[in-house]
């Protein structure tokens, strides 16, 4: 037996059942036209190239586990070539100057389509995704799994709190950049991520959001929002992104605009006592309190999001 073969199956990580399965020594040539023959000593062949950390890390991961009856490295399974594919070809003698045949190959970079390198993944992946995966964004968009999952690694970032914001933004740059304004949700303290929202694997919603609707999906934060009220207010039941950017804003509780210019943009300034009130206009020539001129709507109809108090019609208890 190989060294590196030794070696990992001394340490658990190797099965010998594994490499009883490539064809034996004595095994005669394939022709061109024949099946692609595996490497006739499993991962040991492959190490003896692929040695570096950033392979090597693959054996504390559940995909290099011998425990996990699933893992390409149980007893049984073909090891890297579970996913890479037949590499006897590759590992064989080539002529001098003369490229080796290529392998099945993950990632940033591969030539291998993404469709190719995602049948491999839901092959054993099929049930976690579900059926949302196949016509979802992602897939429409040939993105395939390597580019957001890192398999060798020890922690795949994008599945840890305080790093998968930064492997989403490196495709979707608009959201980065929404995300750096001064008001955004609190990401960067790790309290949340993308997939507290978003389904990434897939959604039948808008957005791949992962609830029916986007104020569903706002509800399962803000629960205090979601009512019932005595008097709603309409564009809030109706949509929350009609007054708040859910990924950043200038301005305070991610809004679209400051009050009482947001307010405007649905309500009329005709009629309301601080259009119709200006300095003087009151009895004994009395000016109106600042608050009701120059204030913020809020500072009269606070309760923006719905009220419960039976004189709350117009939002201000």
């Amino acid at each position: 037996m190989p060294v590196f073969a030794g070696l990992l199956l001394a340490a658990g990580w190797l099965a010998p059942a594994a490499l009883s399965q490539v064809p034996p020594p004595d095994a005669p040539a394939q022709d061109s036209g024949a099946v692609a023959a595996y490497s006739r000593a499993g991962a040991d062949t492959c190490i003896k190239c692929h040695d570096g950390p950033d392979v090597l890390s693959l054996f504390k991961t559940p995909h290099g586990s011998r425990a996990d009856p699933h893992s390409p490295f149980a007893a049984g399974q073909l090891q890297c070539e579970a996913c890479h594919g037949p590499g006897g070809a590759h590992a064989g003698r080539v002529r001098s100057g003369q490229p080796r045949p290529p392998i099945l190959a993950f990632g940033a970079g591969s030539a291998t389509p993404a469709e190719s390198q995602n049948q491999v993944c839901l092959g054993c992946h099929d049930g976690a995704v579900q059926d949302a995966w196949h016509g979802g964004e992602h897939e429409r968009g040939k993105v395939a799994c390597a580019d957001c999952h890192r398999v060798h690694a020890r922690h795949d970032e994008v599945r840890t709190m305080d790093r998968q914001a930064a492997v989403c933004v490196a495709c979707h740059e608009r959201q980065r950049t929404e995300m750096a304004k001064p008001f955004h949700h609190p990401v960067e303290g790790n309290a949340m991520n993308c997939a507290s929202c978003h389904s990434p694997h897939g959604s039948t919603n808008d957005f791949q959001l992962r609830r029916a609707s986007l104020n569903d999906t706002c509800y399962d934060c803000h629960a205090e929002k979601r009512g019932p009220l005595l008097w709603e207010h309409a564009p809030v039941t109706e949509d929350c992104s009609n007054c708040h950017v859910a990924h950043g804003s200038t301005q305070p509780a991610l809004l679209r605009a400051r009050a009482p210019l947001l307010c405007q943009q649905c309500h009329s300034q005709a009629g309301h006592p601080s259009f119709a009130y200006g300095p003087g206009s009151l009895p004994g020539a009395g000016a109106p309190s600042s608050y009701l001129v120059a204030g913020s709507c809020l500072n009269c109809h606070s309760q923006v999001h719905g009220s419960n108090h039976p004189s709350g019609s117009r939002l201000t208890r």
